[in-house]
């Protein structure tokens, strides 16, 4: 017998999954962003404002730049599964403009996989059931099986190793600077994704 949370949990994931948008409407609405100098989200600063323009030009150069190895390319199309992957992510969101396309990237090369993209502020409710250490880290990828609409893993918000980087940097600093949001970035770029692909794979595999 399923229990009140996870009736609750079915009604809220079926909710957000009708509100949900395809990568490509994501794009378009990031686009329509830049256009109109506007963000998605409760905070409308100018700050996150010029963080949704930076990250719209992160996530056109990874689209294209994106690679992913034949020997990956046959690990992501060995599974088997009928997924849909429910994204909670927010324009601002730097680790989501690095994420996101890689994760869209991998969807691409088997069929039975679906992306669908959420804000994390218009679905709350969903984002309290998939808090990372207490906090509404994204962007949180939720691993649903299409048949039974159930929970299959998580991923996010970032590649394990990224995680690794901000912890070993909070042990020693106690909180994360602007200098080390610079050494994120650098390290996002440097490795094009292929920590990310890495633990989708995992994810998968684990599934």
């Amino acid at each position: 017998m399923e229990t009140t949370t996870q009736i609750e949990l079915a009604n809220i994931l079926n909710e957000s999954l009708n509100k949900s948008m395809s990568y490509q409407d994501y794009r378009m609405l990031m686009d329509e962003l830049v256009k109109t100098q506007s963000t998605t989200g409760l905070d409308q600063s100018v700050a996150m404002v010029a963080y949704t323009l930076l990250n719209e030009q992160r996530m056109k150069r990874w689209d294209k730049t994106i690679k992913v190895s034949e020997e990956a390319q046959n690990k992501i199309a060995a599974f088997k599964g009928d997924v849909t992957w429910l994204v909670l992510t927010e324009s601002w969101c730097g680790d989501a403009a690095h994420v996101i396309p890689v994760i869209n990237k991998v969807a691409e090369f088997n069929e039975n996989i679906t992306l669908k993209l959420v804000l994390r502020d218009d679905n709350d409710a969903l984002m309290q059931h998939f808090l990372t250490n207490g906090g509404k880290s994204i962007p949180k990828l939720i691993m649903l099986d299409n048949a039974s609409q159930k929970v299959l893993n998580t991923f996010g918000p970032r590649p394990a190793a990224a995680t690794q980087l901000v912890k070993d940097y909070l042990a020693e600093h106690g909180t994360i600077t602007e200098e080390f949001k610079e050494i994120l970035q650098g390290w996002y770029n440097k490795d094009k994704g292929q920590h990310t692909i890495g633990d989708l794979i995992t994810l998968l595999e684990r599934s």
